[in-house]
């Protein structure tokens, strides 16, 4: 038999016939396996013969007032049990998922958030749906965005600043699902005791004149954004993605920083620097990326539904 005869005649086979060859197997006859599978007769009976005409195939014989299985009908029946048998162990894996007795989500999300949301997230996922299994990796935005596209991850946190030229959730995020999860604030850190310090909230161009430390790439093209708007271009003395060494660096006096509220507080706050909100009360924004109809997928759906609950409360 060619290979696209044996492609025809699998296609050709469906569940409930299966199902009862195997009851005929079994029982012996069409009206005990009819009412095995709560059916009436001539509806197997109909079953079967649709079979026959779609296939040429006949699966029962009569003998005096009965039936028994033909060969091919032996064949089949010897597959039925195996056959019947993975699908309702399918159907019980696809029933343990919809009830959330089991799943997988694959997080990935910026370092800041690693030791602050991710952990709240997690422990609420545990406590909720100890059967869903998260698995997780850090990663700054445009790799987490890159990591949902390629399906090596479920579900992105990432961030994005006002007027970013690089912001990867434009053309890079297109065909996802980018939702606006929350506004962060951004915090001036500076060494205890510094004259700004004396106001509840700083005029960055107060700060013209000290030297900046700044942090990853996007958040010092930021800092200069902020800057070149009240009017300077901020002198740099140091660079460094560690928020626990910008504050430390700040409390020997070295500079004045720029935070995210959850760097600040990702880390022991160090006790020679205080902190100020902008006059412009800015902020840098926060994003949950996912494949298109992602929240369909009951796993996704209730980590979704935990990050809201999280920022509601």
């Amino acid at each position: 038999m060619s290979d696209a005869s044996v492609e025809h005649l699998a296609s050709t086979l469906d569940l409930q016939t299966v199902r009862v060859v195997r009851q005929i197997a079994e029982h012996g006859s069409l009206t005990a396996a009819a009412a095995s599978l709560g059916y009436s007769q001539p509806a197997v009976s109909q079953q079967l013969q649709r079979f026959e005409e779609r296939t040429g195939i006949a699966l029962v014989e009569r003998v005096g007032r009965g039936i028994r299985l033909t060969e091919s009908g032996r064949v089949l029946a010897r597959y039925a049990s195996t056959v019947t048998t993975a699908l309702e162990a399918a159907a019980g894996e696809l029933a343990e998922i919809r009830g959330l007795r089991a799943g997988r989500v694959r997080l990935v999300a910026f370092p800041s958030a690693s030791a602050t949301l991710v952990p709240r997230l997690i422990a609420a996922l545990a406590s909720e749906h100890p059967g869903v299994a998260v698995t997780y990796v850090e990663a700054e935005p445009p790799e987490a965005v890159d990591a949902v596209r390629a399906d090596r991850a479920d579900l992105a946190i990432t961030f994005s600043y006002p007027g970013d030229r690089d912001d990867p959730h434009r053309a890079s995020a297109r065909g996802l699902d980018v939702r606006a999860y929350a506004d962060e604030p951004m915090q001036l850190v500076l060494p205890e005791g510094h004259p700004a310090a004396e106001s509840d909230v700083v005029e960055l161009d107060r700060l013209a004149g000290e030297p900046w430390i700044a942090g990853c790439p996007r958040c010092r093209g930021h800092l200069l954004e902020l800057a070149g708007a009240a009017g300077f271009t901020p002198r740099i003395a140091f660079e460094t993605d560690n928020f626990v060494a910008v504050e430390g660096m700040v409390a020997q006096g070295l500079g004045v920083a720029l935070l995210p509220a959850l760097a600040l507080e990702a880390s022991p706050r160090h006790p020679g620097i205080v902190t100020r909100p902008t006059a412009r009360a800015d902020v840098r924004s926060l994003h949950l990326v996912t494949a298109r109809g992602a929240e369909r997928v009951p796993a996704i759906g209730a980590t979704l539904a935990a990050l809201q609950a999280l920022a509601a409360g």
